[in-house]
């Protein structure tokens, strides 16, 4: 498994940042970015919020949770699954058959393109 560090660089390469313009966008020293791409020194949850954040990825990805970069990113689809979880039990079970029923019917067209 990568570590927080290697996760931070990966992402921050992805972004084409340098460690200087990632730290100028944090208000920070570049030194401390390279410390914490070495796993050097940790960064409080707060900084790995706001790196997440500039980089565009989550939490989740940046501290080995998730092995998926954008996860949950795009704010509308959020907002449907918070939705849906909001909902009684019975009508959240309904609507997940329902999503699930379609996601497959979509790969089986993907597949026979």
């Amino acid at each position: 498994m990568s570590s927080f560090g290697k996760k931070l660089r990966e992402c921050r390469e992805t972004k084409d940042l340098s460690q200087s313009e990632l730290a100028k966008l944090l208000n920070t020293n570049h030194s401390i970015i390279g410390k914490y791409e070495r796993d050097e020194v940790k960064p409080t949850i707060d900084v790995v919020k706001r790196l997440a954040e500039e980089l565009d990825t989550t939490v989740g990805f940046l501290l080995g949770e998730t092995k998926q970069v954008n996860v949950l990113k795009d704010p509308a689809m959020l907002k449907r699954l918070n939705d849906i979880d909001a909902l009684p039990e019975e009508d959240k079970k309904y609507i997940l058959y329902a999503i699930d029923g379609l996601l497959r019917d979509a790969k089986t067209r993907a597949a026979y393109k």
